[in-house]
């Protein structure tokens, strides 16, 4: 077992707190900007317009986090109004819907193609969820069941968000092997797939999947069905992603299948 007896608060100004995770979720958008502008020079996309939809996305996946964060836990803050607005607190569906609507409507007003900016933007989305995970390590949030397991994590700092001197599953490591395994995916085989946003497609069904599994050994609160809210919603994307990666590379081959020559055929 490993002993954790990290401060979540990395540094503090008086009243001023800042924690490792935001230090963390900073370093995560870093990096989906870094791997994002490689991406769009293959792609062909202006760095003008990387830019911009980082600015939108940063803002709309901040807001829509804190929004399905609040939805999740609604007992509490029923009781808390206050505390509605404010950072304690996030979820990373929230954060990936409000990306999304901020690319579908900066794509639309820009006219640009959905497909090819989601492309774009997967492979690096998948590295900055895996370093946010790293802030969960740090923070002691999202941690996983009371475990005996010799990888089980014992949080002994009085700051953390975990149950004190408690061993319990390192769930946000298994998401930050997940995740970047994903990416070593992703990025493997990205050029060779077709036609456009069957990179993104597939990147939100690995999460998805993901995310899904490991929420079984992780402490959440149970929704419906016996389930947490986000794995609900894994499900759903997995639902739609799945038929749909898999009927849009199918009619893709057909289209190019039925474009070839007699010659090409034969080669």
């Amino acid at each position: 077992m490993f002993h954790i007896d990290v401060n979540p608060i990395a540094i503090s100004f008086g009243f001023l707190e800042i924690r490792w995770y935001g230090i963390m979720v900073v370093l995560a958008v870093i990096a989906i900007l870094a791997i994002s502008l490689v991406e769009a020079k293959r792609l062909r996309i202006s760095e003008e317009d990387v830019y911009n939809i980082a600015i939108w996305a940063i803002i709309s996946g901040v807001i829509f986090s804190r929004v399905i964060h609040v939805i999740d836990r609604w007992d509490y803050y029923a009781m808390h109004p206050a505390q509605i607005v404010g950072f304690e607190g996030v979820a990373v569906y929230g954060a990936v819907i409000g990306v999304l609507l901020a690319i579908v409507v900066y794509c639309l007003i820009k006219k640009l193609s959905i497909w090819q900016i989601g492309d774009m933007v997967a492979p690096g989305a998948l590295v900055g969820m895996a370093i946010g995970r790293v802030g969960c390590v740090l923070n002691g949030c999202c941690y996983g069941l009371p475990s005996d397991a010799f990888c089980s994590l014992i949080y002994t700092n009085p700051r953390t968000y975990a149950p004190l001197d408690i061993a319990v599953l390192p769930t946000q490591v298994f998401h930050i092997i997940w995740n970047l395994a994903g990416f070593g995916v992703i990025w493997a085989v990205r050029k060779r797939l077709n036609p456009q946003g069957t990179v993104f497609l597939l990147y939100l069904a690995i999460y998805a999947a993901g995310d899904l599994t490991i929420r079984f050994f992780r402490e959440g609160n149970i929704w419906i069905l016996g389930m947490q809210q986000a794995q609900i919603i894994g499900i759903i994307i997995l639902l739609v992603t799945v038929p749909w990666l898999v009927v849009r590379v199918i009619l893709h081959r057909f289209r190019v299948k039925k474009e070839a020559s007699p010659e090409q055929l034969i080669l």
